[in-house]
């Protein structure tokens, strides 16, 4: 956990390191924190550092499926299928609090593909990887069928098949929690200014800035023995700019780089009553899905598009917008207006440029790349959410190979943090079940507290809810209700354990309360916040 911020600055270099470690990670999105996890694990002395929030970027940015990508089959990427198939079912008992299997609906479209070959397809993605828990694929006409409702009347049949969902910005605060408890330490809204050879490794010069005012608040130089640049969509600028590091002594092509792509989603009213998504596709063959969220809300999306700017500024563009809109509403009795979107989201997407002319079939594999020149250093390209657990093996296996002592690996069965739910459950039976088990469990230990409240906390802490409630026998223990459901307790609990400093980090990325407060109730929690931070500040001076 990083210390409390202190109200002095301190603004010149520090030539001696301050502190040394085995591995450097730079970025603190879920590769980031997925790789510090599997390093911390090993017994290795990480250090994390992150420009911004946990998940400020990408990784909160995402559709939010723990999934194998059906339409990747389309492009040939049986390999990639295969791998991140295999790993749904390892991540989904990992976190059963903020994962959940989910059934997928393909509306039939004859003009698109006969209906054989999207069974192949279907049959192919079923048996690619084994499955233990989630049901296979098969055929349903939708006339009087719940979920041929939502559709319009043209549409008459289709599949269903499995993947799942995950909260993506939970899955990376769970990832670095489980990292600082095997003994990393993460370093958020803390940029890594440069890395320099040294002594065979590294010195990194890592600067902290104030969150609200961008002032800088400390500097310190700090001595590693490996690098892992784990940066993202800054990954070529880290490379190049931060660590000098040039094409040549990276063994990449002249012509090797970072394709930055732009997927963009919208949040409107829910469009349909039931649990599961759809799957859409376009007149230009791209695909969509229609997401339950958040109990209210349908999330739609994503769009592809090449990104030429900043890669923190993404938003999404009015093009866009109408794209979704007008995708969905081919396949949806009510459709979809863009003053239907009550918010929008974008990430940029880091991938491997392999010289497709369609940003939407560019592959979301990744590569990670280890070099000894001029010192040890790793580097994380492109990638997908659902096989970061995967890429973080293969990255701590090359930091052991380049620092001369390979060390097991352990994730395979490991849980995240709140993923154990045996102390209230009787046994595993399936996640999702688990999970429902697990809320009953807290209704019977709270009945004092709303079911809401408990089914929130459920699905964001797991476990860990008994922590947030230990030595809480009435409502009033909770504290101040600072915003509907938000208790004084619990924003506590994420500026302790979470490393939550604004009202963003709260509203947005550890919860999305955000999407269900007015204005005013969102003004309140960040004057809360920020009178919080005013406290540490004079406790610290």
């Amino acid at each position: 956990m990083n210390s409390p911020i202190t109200s002095s600055p301190v603004t010149s270099s520090v030539e001696t390191p301050a502190s040394s470690c085995d591995v450097l990670v730079i970025g603190g999105g879920i590769n980031g924190v997925g790789t510090a996890r599997d390093l911390a694990g090993r017994g290795w002395n990480v250090l994390l550092c992150e420009q911004d929030d946990l998940a400020s970027h990408t990784s909160s940015a995402s559709t939010k499926l723990i999934h194998g990508g059906l339409r990747y089959l389309e492009y040939g990427e049986f390999g990639l299928v295969r791998k991140a198939l295999a790993e749904r079912e390892r991540l989904l008992r990992s976190a059963p609090h903020i994962m959940a299997p989910l059934r997928f609906v393909l509306p039939h479209d004859a003009s698109m593909r006969p209906a054989w070959m999207i069974r192949l397809g279907l049959w192919f993605y079923d048996h690619l990887a084994k499955r233990e828990f989630l049901p296979g694929c098969k055929s349903v006409r939708f006339k009087g069928h719940t979920l041929g409702a939502p559709l319009a009347a043209h549409w008459t049949k289709g599949f269903i098949y499995s993947d799942g969902w995950v909260d993506d910005a939970r899955l990376v605060t769970l990832c670095a929690q489980d990292a600082t408890e095997r003994g990393a330490r993460i370093l958020t809204r803390t940029r890594c200014e440069s890395v320099k050879p040294h002594q065979g490794g590294w010195l990194a010069t890592l600067v902290q800035r104030d969150p609200h005012t961008d002032n800088e608040i400390s500097r310190q130089t700090v001595q590693a023995r490996a690098v892992v640049n784990a940066a993202g969509p800054w990954a070529e600028r880290v490379l190049h700019d931060n660590m000098g590091v040039s094409g040549r002594q990276a063994g990449r092509k002249q012509d090797e780089k970072l394709r930055l792509v732009k997927g963009s989603h919208i949040v409107v009213p829910r469009k349909f009553a039931h649990d599961h998504a759809y799957i859409f596709q376009g007149q230009d063959r791209r695909i969509i899905f229609a997401i339950p969220y958040q109990q209210d809300f349908t999330l739609i999306g994503t769009t592809d598009v090449e990104h030429k700017g900043a890669p923190g500024q993404a938003v999404i563009d009015q093009d866009e917008i109408h794209y979704l809109c007008e995708q969905a509403s081919r396949y949806l009795k009510d459709p979809v207006k863009p003053s239907d979107v009550v918010w929008t989201f974008s990430g940029v997407r880091p991938l491997l440029d392999d010289e497709s002319g369609n940003a939407a079939a560019v592959t979301r594999d990744y590569k990670v790349q280890a070099q000894r020149d001029p010192a040890p250093w790793l580097t994380v390209w492109g990638g997908k959410l659902t096989t970061f657990r995967l890429l973080s093996q293969e990255a701590a296996d090359k930091v052991g190979q380049l620092l001369g002592d390979v060390r097991k690996p352990w994730t395979d069965d490991a849980l995240l943090p709140g993923g154990d739910l045996r102390g209230l459950i009787s046994n595993h039976v399936h996640p999702e079940h688990d999970v429902n088990e697990f809320i009953s469990a807290l209704r019977h230990r709270y009945p004092w507290a709303e079911v809401a409240l408990l089914r929130r906390w459920a699905h964001a802490y797991g476990s860990r809810t008994l922590a947030l409630l230990e030595g809480v026998k009435r409502l009033s223990d909770l504290g101040e209700e600072v915003a509907p459901g938000l208790f004084e307790r619990e924003l506590n609990y994420l500026c302790q354990n979470e490393w939550a400093l604004t009202a963003d980090d709260v509203l947005w990325r550890r919860s999305k309360l955000g999407l269900h407060y007015t204005p005013e109730q969102r003004t309140a929690v960040s004057q809360w916040m920020q009178g919080h931070r005013a406290e540490a500040q004079r406790s610290a001076a």
